[in-house]
């Protein structure tokens, strides 16, 4: 894997967000509540855009699982808004065209983003649905005979009013819209 030297530049000029102030504390990472579905931490994805390492950075799920909840920006001494620099790295990522190795990270996200669009807001019942269309798990849980577990647990939430049936959408569907654009 050949290092690209102008990759932590193009990054800082096209992103407007200073990744070389990060001094490695981990401090993110230790804040982060899904680093437990990442396969680098953020402050590795952030190393690697010190190191020129523009494949590992653009081919993590880690960009893809960021739930952009900020914990990672506030915690950060230096001020790093690493959540829009993860945001900037999925956009790369696509203007690219790279390949995802785990790209059932990519389908569930772009379902999440659809649903987003559509209602403003996540509806759960939808989300699941189509993600299990899109990636290919509804054929191998019918085959499996484990889509029951799931039935079961969806009539639980449905009865105790946890699983609407239907979205609600947010009054400022247009506002949201246009910021996805």
């Amino acid at each position: 894997m050949e290092p690209d030297f102008d990759f932590l530049p193009e990054v800082e000029h096209e992103s407007g967000i200073k990744a070389s102030a990060c001094f490695q504390c981990r401090k993110c990472s230790n804040g982060c509540p899904v680093t437990f579905a990442m396969d680098y931490p953020p402050d590795q994805i952030i190393r690697f855009i010190h190191l020129g390492l523009k494949d590992l950075a653009l081919g993590s799920s880690t960009i893809w699982i960021c739930a952009a909840c900020e914990t990672c920006t506030t915690r950060c001494p230096n001020e790093i808004d690493i959540a829009g620099l993860m945001d900037y790295l999925k956009q790369r990522a696509l203007k690219e065209k790279v390949v995802l190795r785990d790209s059932l990270t990519y389908r569930f996200h772009r379902v999440f983003m659809d649903e987003i669009a559509r209602h403003g807001r996540v509806f759960e019942a939808g989300i699941l649905f189509r993600y299990l269309l899109v990636s290919g798990q509804w054929w191998s849980k019918l085959a499996d005979g484990s889509w029951w577990r799931d039935t079961n647990l969806a009539l639980k939430l449905l009865r105790k009013g946890r699983l609407p049936l239907r979205p609600h959408s947010v009054a400022a569907r247009q506002e949201i819209e246009s910021l996805l654009k």
